[in-house]
């Protein structure tokens, strides 16, 4: 079993996200955090990595550069973060909690196969660290994150948590919405959703030197209707918390195959 920490100002927390140590999401988890515990650790990718997944880097140094005794941003993944951090920058102070966020961008549905901010609470997750990624919904059409409910709902989903466990194999995805005139933010668990990729956009240019190439867009229209599921239940304006499991079986197929291959 995890254990999340069963004192919250006496735990130490390290913060990770995919969105570089420079973003403004990161910033604003960890003044988040310093509100509960002053033992905060920020160990994060030195440049943007949105969408590497849960990818290690094994072809390649790994370069880490130090801006205090609290602050390090590695030239790697957002998996390669965790692991340095809690190997190599916070060995003899392994943290209680990992922490990675805030994301610039929901994180439901399939985002969470492709997303790094999931990947860096799955890599701690593995470490048998407890682990939450927190992700911020806005407007990615010229829009900006507004930062104000996670500063509200943070810490009222870690108090929840406190001094409680849950399976080795799992982590916590956290999504906020974009706040809704007349709606209060509820705490919602849910579960995951799905949207196809087979819609995915995808532009098609030519560079000035006359050769092709192409530009992935942002993911699929997601069905939001569903209000049982994380993608409907943040567009309806509430928080959304997603238990992620690490182990991808389907046992009733398992059972199934069973009986083919006895």
């Amino acid at each position: 079993m995890l254990e999340f920490p069963k004192k919250l100002s006496e735990a130490r927390i390290m913060i990770a996200n995919d969105d570089s140590i420079h973003a403004e999401g990161i910033k604003v988890l960890e003044e988040i955090m310093l509100t509960i515990t002053p033992d905060v650790w920020v160990v994060a990718p030195e440049t943007q990595q949105s969408a590497a997944g849960h990818s290690l880097t094994i072809h390649s140094p790994l370069r880490m550069k130090e801006y205090d005794k609290r602050h390090f941003s590695v030239y790697g993944t957002p998996t390669d973060t965790v692991l340095v951090g809690v190997q190599k920058i916070m060995k003899e102070v392994r943290p209680h909690l990992v922490v990675s966020g805030i994301n610039h961008g929901q994180n439901t549905a399939d985002d969470v196969t492709y997303s790094g901010t999931i990947a860096a609470a799955i890599e701690a997750t593995l470490m048998a660290i407890p682990a939450i990624a927190f992700s911020q919904d806005f407007d990615e059409a010229g829009g900006k994150p507004d930062w104000a409910i996670a500063r509200e709902y943070v810490p009222r989903i870690l108090k929840a948590f406190e001094g409680k466990s849950w399976e080795h194999n799992l982590l916590m995805n956290v999504n906020f919405p974009v706040r809704i005139e007349g709606v209060t933010p509820e705490i919602r668990p849910v579960a995951q959703g799905h949207y196809s990729m087979e819609k995915q956009d995808m532009d098609y240019r030519i560079d000035p030197r006359g050769r092709p190439y192409f530009w992935i867009g942002p993911p699929p229209a997601r069905d939001e209707h569903d209000h049982t599921l994380d993608m409907g239940a943040l567009a309806a304006g509430h928080v959304t918390v997603t238990p992620l499991s690490l182990n991808l079986t389907h046992y009733p197929t398992l059972v199934e195959l069973g009986k083919v291959f006895k």
